[in-house]
Formats: C-alpha cells, sequence, structure tokens
C-alpha cells in the first residue's frame, strides 16, 4: 500500500443519461453520486434506455442548469425547459437489467425527443424513492445506490490517463480527444497514466469534511467514446487505440477507461475544482 496526493481537476455533470455534459467547478455529493447526475434519461414508449450507442445524435442535446429548471438545447430545436420541481405519471423503466421506478416528463417532452432522434421516445426522471444498487459482486459488504448510471455512483478518470491516450493517438496520426468522450463525473490531477487502475480508496478534502471513495471497478468500454460529442460523427478512435492496450484481465478482457467509484463518507458534502486528495494505492 502507498499514498499519492493529487488534485481534483474537473468534475463532470450529466443530468440526462447519454446526452450533452456539464463541467461545474461545483458540485454536491449524493449516495447516488454527483447531484442530478443521469437524473433524467431517454427511454422508448415500452420504459427501454435509448442511448449514444444507437443514437449518436443524443451528443448533440446539450443542457444548462438553471435555478428551478434544466434547459435543453439542440440542432434545430426550440429549447426544452425542464422544471426540477415537476413530474407528471409514475411509470416503470429498464436501465440494463433494472426495472426502477420513475416519472414520466409528458407530452411536450415526449415530442422533442421523438422529433430530434426521430424515433418514438419518452422522457423520464427517477423516482427518488427508489433505490438501484450497484453490483454487490463489486461493491462488496458496501451498498452503494445509483440512478440512471450504468452501474455505480461515480466514473473516475485522470488527465495523465488522457494525455497517455493521446500521444498514442498522435503516433497513429490521429486527432487527440478530450475528457468529454468518456463521460467522467472526476478527473484527478497529479496522478501517472492509469494509477487509477490501482487506487484503493480517495479521501477528497472538502469545507465539511473528508469525502471517502471506494474504487470498485475499472469501467468497461463501448463504442461511446468514439462518438465525437461536438457533432455526433462516429469513427474507429479512440477505442481502436484503447483495444490495443487496455484489455482488463479483472473485467474478462474487456478494454477499459477509468475506474467507478461509490461513496464510502461524505454524503451532502461539496466537491469543488482545486481541492487536494489522498489516494490510497493496492496492487
Amino acid at each position: 500500500m502507498s499514498d499519492l496526493t493529487c488534485t481534483l481537476a474537473a468534475l463532470g455533470l450529466h443530468p440526462l443519461k447519454s446526452c450533452g455534459a456539464l463541467a461545474p467547478r461545483v458540485a454536491l455529493l449524493t449516495d447516488t453520486g454527483l447531484d442530478l447526475d443521469r437524473a433524467w434519461m431517454v427511454v422508448t414508449p415500452q420504459g427501454e434506455m435509448l442511448t449514444q450507442r444507437e443514437h449518436p445524435r443524443m451528443a448533440l442535446i446539450r443542457p444548462t442548469l438553471k435555478l428551478s429548471d434544466v434547459v435543453l438545447k439542440a440542432p434545430g430545436m426550440l429549447g426544452l425547459h425542464l422544471s426540477l420541481e415537476a413530474v407528471e405519471a409514475a411509470t416503470r423503466v429498464q436501465v440494463w437489467d433494472d426495472i426502477v421506478k420513475a416519472w414520466d416528463m409528458g407530452a411536450l417532452a415526449a415530442q422533442w425527443f421523438t422529433d430530434f432522434l426521430g424515433t418514438p421516445a419518452r422522457l423520464v426522471r427517477f423516482d427518488p424513492d427508489e433505490r438501484r444498487p450497484a453490483d454487490r459482486q463489486w461493491t462488496g459488504e458496501h451498498e452503494a445506490l445509483t440512478q440512471f448510471a450504468d452501474g455505480f455512483p461515480l466514473l473516475v478518470s485522470s488527465t495523465a490517463s488522457l494525455a497517455d491516450l493521446n500521444r498514442r493517438l498522435a503516433a497513429a496520426g490521429q486527432v487527440p480527444v478530450g475528457h468529454d468522450r468518456f463521460r467522467a463525473n472526476l478527473v484527478l490531477d497529479g496522478l501517472d497514466a492509469f494509477d487509477e487502475d490501482h487506487i484503493d480508496e480517495l479521501a477528497i478534502h472538502t469545507e465539511e469534511g473528508v469525502v471517502r471513495l471506494k474504487f470498485v471497478k475499472p469501467c468497461s468500454r463501448c463504442q461511446i467514446p468514439n462518438v465525437d460529442p461536438a457533432n455526433a460523427e462516429t469513427s474507429n478512435e479512440p477505442g481502436l487505440t484503447l483495444a490495443g492496450f487496455r484489455a482488463d484481465a479483472r473485467v474478462g478482457g474487456a478494454i477499459t477507461f477509468g475506474m467507478n467509484a461509490i461513496v464510502l463518507d461524505g454524503v451532502g458534502h461539496t466537491l469543488r475544482v482545486g481541492q487536494t486528495a489522498r489516494a490510497t494505492l493496492k496492487f
């Protein structure tokens, strides 16, 4: 075991699953991750999740957080305002293998997404009374809750890992990519490339006290990082380059980038860009 000091370099907030990201300087930590992260999800009329895997244009849906609502903008569309305090009909939806309680956001939102995506769609918000636990195979004795994230409350990466990937892309004659391709919630500075693969716990020093996170599972990557968030165009990169050096035996040889983490302590604390953290490594 050894410790490293690092800094919280960036925060990533994704109010709508698989849509555009925000990069706030400050975020509230809840038991399901960052407040409002993956709180909404686009679904089929039957309640099955829709993502950039099938609809890359979702990357072009850009949220803005206001005091009392979220404003969504997309090319060729009028802005859609979603109240933070209002929902419509109770429903049930499917996110991966989980069937969970949610709230439908109504006909106007459904028509907006249907028009933009060109396929029947509805928008739902996670029911705050629902408990969706992360896989105990990875969290062990700890119960960790999520909303519409793929499986865990937080995703963490590092500036050094992205720099390493971009060096490899440049050597192959490819353009660099940004961290928004990987949709992390926390980006750490001060680590060596892929040190996050070996972090056991991360202690972040906040004004309210210490936030303790446990890193539990490497993040297996699908084709979403191959979608350019700026224009929703798809290619083989950076997935092709990652496949050359990021197969991880811990997840059956899947290609990984970043680590999934759960919250041990610090619910209700405020995370801020620039805060210092202590990473305990376990090899």
